[in-house]
C-alpha cells in the first residue's frame, strides 16, 4: 500500500476541553521530527465555552492550506459530532469520547474514554496524550517521536518533571493500545523529509511581533481587542530593556494617538488593532498622514462591520485601511500572506515608514494570527534595517519645502517646526492659501513613489489570465493553481504583499492582462475593484462565511470562470 504524504485532524469539541492545545501540541510534535505543519483554530469570542475547533495539517512537502480532506475527526462532545462527522470522507476516522456520549460501533467510529483513561495515569490533565497517542498510532508514527516531544515540553526544571513525564507517555500508551487492540488504521504516513535549515514552530501574530522587534521597534500601546490582543501580550513580555515601552492604553484612540507623538520624537512606534478600533483612530491616522509622522498600524482583520464576527476570518478591512481618514489620504498597504511573510512584512512596515515618513498599514487577518506553522528561522544578519531621514543641519529649516521626502527633525535637535494637523506652509504654520493646500497635497502623495520598489511572484507571465489573491487567501489560492496548471490549464500567477503602491514592474505586468482572478474573503470584491481603478481587468472571486476558502472550492469556481472566459473570446 501506498504511504500516506499528508494527514489531517480536525479536533471538535467546546471552549475550555483542550480542542485548541490538542492540535498544537500534535503540529509541535511533527515539526520536531521534520514534518511540515499548518494550524488553524475558528472559536466564539466567549473566553470559555462555545462550540471550537481546530484543524492540524501534517505534510512530508510544505503545506500552503489548513487541508479540505478530514483524515480523522476527534470529537469532544456530540454536538461536535453532528457538526463536523458530514466532512469525514469514506475511509476517514471519527475518534470521539466515549465518556460524553455513545455511537454504534463501525469500521470508521472508535469511542475512547478519553480524560477516563488519562486519569488513569494519576494526571489529570494527561486526557490530551491518551488522544494523541490514539492518533499516532493510526499512522503508525514510531512511539519515539512523541515520547520525545513529551520530554522536551515538561522538562522545565521543577521537583516533579519525572513523575510528569512519566504520567504523558503512560496516557499516549493507552491512546496506542486502543487503537492497536481493535484495529483501527488510515496507513503509514511517510516519514517526514526535514527541511534544510532550522525551523521554528510560530503563529502568525508572535511572527509579526518579532519582525518589529527585529526591525528595531521602541515604542508600544495598544488596547486589547481580537484577534490582535496576542500582539499587546507579546510584546509585554518581550519588548523591555532601555529606551523602549509597552503600555496598555484605555482605548484605541489614547493608543494612536501615544504612538504618533512616539513618532514624532523619533521612536520607531506601533500599535495592533482590527477593524471596530480602527474605525476609532480614524481621526488620528488623518493627523499621522498630514504630519508625515513614521508609525506601523496593524489591522488584524475580523469578520463585520461593528462587532460582526470578532473571532473570524475576513479580508473585508481593504477600503478602510487604504482610505483611513477623511479627505484626500492613502496610506501604503503590506499584507502578508503567510506565516514567514508575517516576521518579513512587519520589517518591510517598519522600512516603508522610515523612508516614506508617514503611517503604514500592516494588514493580516484571523487565518493568519492563529495560525501556526513552521517557518525557516529568519537570519537577523541578513535583514535590512532603514533608519530616519534626520535633520541635522541649522534652524530656520523648512520641513515641508521639499516636493517629496525631506529630512525629519527630532525634538530637542536643530530644526525646529510645527507638526501641525491643520493643513500648513513649509515650517508647519497653518494657512488656509489654495496654493498651499495643493503643493501639500501633491507632496504627501508624492511620497508613496520611493515605496513602489517591493518585491512579488510572477509565474508564467505571458498567460492573458492569471490569479492574484491577497493576503491570507494566498495559501489556497496557491495550492488551486499547481492543481490546475498541473491538470492542464493555462493560467498565470501573481501576487505581492505590497499591495499600495503596488511595485511597479508587477504593475505593468497586470495591465497586460486580458483578466486578473482575484480571490478574496469579502463580498464587496474590494481588492479587484482597487485593481479596476489602476487600469487592470479584475474580477473578484468571493467569499464572506468567517473562513478560509478551500481549495477544491477554489478549482471550481476558477475553473468556471476560465471556462466562460473562452467562450467570450478572452484566449491567447
Amino acid at each position: 500500500m501506498q504511504k500516506k504524504r499528508d494527514f489531517v485532524v480536525r479536533f471538535a469539541g467546546e471552549g475550555g476541553q483542550g480542542v485548541v492545545t490538542a492540535a498544537e501540541a500534535l503540529a509541535q510534535a511533527a515539526s520536531q521530527v521534520g514534518y511540515h505543519v499548518m494550524t488553524y483554530s475558528t472559536f466564539p469570542s466567549q473566553i470559555m465555552g462555545g462550540p471550537t475547533w481546530t484543524q492540524t495539517r501534517i505534510s512530508t512537502t510544505p503545506v500552503l492550506s489548513n487541508g479540505d480532506n478530514v483524515d480523522v475527526l476527534v470529537a469532544f462532545n456530540k454536538e461536535a459530532y453532528d457538526t463536523h462527522s458530514p466532512e469525514v470522507p469514506d475511509g476517514g476516522i471519527i475518534l470521539y469520547d466515549s465518556a460524553q456520549f455513545q455511537l454504534p460501533d463501525d469500521a470508521r467510529t472508535l469511542g475512547i474514554a478519553f480524560d477516563d483513561l488519562g486519569r488513569s495515569t494519576g494526571n489529570l490533565r494527561a486526557g490530551n496524550m491518551v488522544v494523541l497517542g490514539a492518533l499516532a498510532n493510526l499512522v503508525y508514527w514510531p512511539d519515539a517521536y512523541l515520547d520525545e516531544f513529551v520530554k522536551q515540553r515538561f522538562a522545565r526544571g521543577r521537583a516533579n518533571d519525572a513523575e510528569i513525564i512519566r504520567s504523558n507517555i503512560q496516557g499516549l500508551s493507552l491512546g496506542r493500545e486502543e487503537v492497536r487492540k481493535r484495529k483501527f488504521s488510515l496507513g503509514e504516513l511517510s516519514p517526514p523529509t526535514p527541511p534544510g535549515g532550522q525551523q521554528i514552530l510560530v503563529k502568525g501574530n508572535e511572527a509579526i511581533s518579532l519582525g518589529s522587534i527585529a526591525a528595531g521597534v521602541e515604542y508600544y500601546a495598544g488596547y486589547p481587542i481580537s484577534p490582535a490582543t496576542t500582539i499587546l501580550v507579546f510584546m509585554e513580555r518581550n519588548l523591555n530593556g532601555p529606551g523602549t515601552f509597552v503600555y496598555q492604553c484605555s482605548s484605541e484612540i489614547e493608543a494612536i494617538n501615544a504612538i504618533f507623538g512616539a513618532g514624532y520624537a523619533g521612536k520607531k512606534s506601533m500599535t495592533a488593532t482590527a477593524g471596530p478600533g480602527l474605525s476609532l483612530m480614524s481621526e488620528a491616522i488623518g493627523m499621522g498622514w498630514m504630519t508625515e509622522i513614521p508609525t506601523v498600524i496593524v489591522n488584524v482583520q475580523r469578520g463585520g462591520p461593528a462587532t460582526g464576527l470578532p473571532t473570524k476570518t475576513e479580508q473585508s478591512d481593504f477600503n478602510q485601511c487604504l482610505n483611513p481618514a477623511h479627505g484626500d489620504s492613502s496610506l501604503p498597504i503590506i499584507a502578508p500572506g503567510t506565516v514567514e511573510e508575517c516576521f518579513y512584512a512587519a520589517v518591510h512596515a517598519f522600512n516603508w515608514a522610515e523612508r516614506y515618513q508617514g503611517p503604514v498599514m500592516l494588514v493580516t487577518e484571523m487565518m493568519l494570527a492563529e495560525r501556526a506553522q513552521n517557518i525557516p528561522k529568519p537570519d537577523l544578519a541578513k535583514l535590512k534595517v532603514e533608519r530616519r531621514m534626520v535633520y541635522k543641519g541649522d534652524n530656520g529649516y523648512r520641513r515641508y519645502e521639499a516636493s517629496e521626502v525631506s529630512p525629519m527633525p527630532i525634538p530637542g535637535g536643530p530644526g525646529a517646526y510645527v507638526a501641525n494637523a491643520s493643513e500648513h506652509d513649509s515650517i508647519g504654520d497653518t494657512t488656509h492659501l489654495p496654493i498651499r493646500h495643493i503643493q501639500m497635497t501633491e507632496r504627501r502623495f508624492g511620497k508613496l513613489k520611493v515605496l513602489a520598489d517591493g518585491a512579488y511572484e510572477s509565474q508564467f507571465p505571458k498567460e492573458p489570465i492569471a490569479i492574484m489573491p491577497w493576503g491570507g487567501s494566498k495559501g489556497p489560492a496557491l495550492e488551486a493553481f499547481h492543481q490546475l496548471t498541473e491538470s492542464g490549464a493555462r493560467l498565470g500567477w501573481c501576487y505581492t504583499m505590497f499591495l499600495h503602491p503596488l511595485p511597479t514592474g508587477l504593475l505593468e505586468e497586470l495591465k497586460k492582462k486580458k483578466l486578473v482572478l482575484v480571490p478574496e474573503l469579502n463580498y464587496q470584491g474590494q481588492f479587484s475593484n482597487y485593481l479596476r481603478g489602476l487600469g487592470i481587468k479584475a474580477e473578484s472571486i468571493t467569499q464572506y462565511t468567517g473562513q478560509p476558502f478551500k481549495v477544491s472550492d477554489l478549482v471550481k469556481r476558477i475553473s468556471h470562470r476560465i471556462g466562460a472566459a473562452a467562450k467570450q473570446g478572452v484566449t491567447a
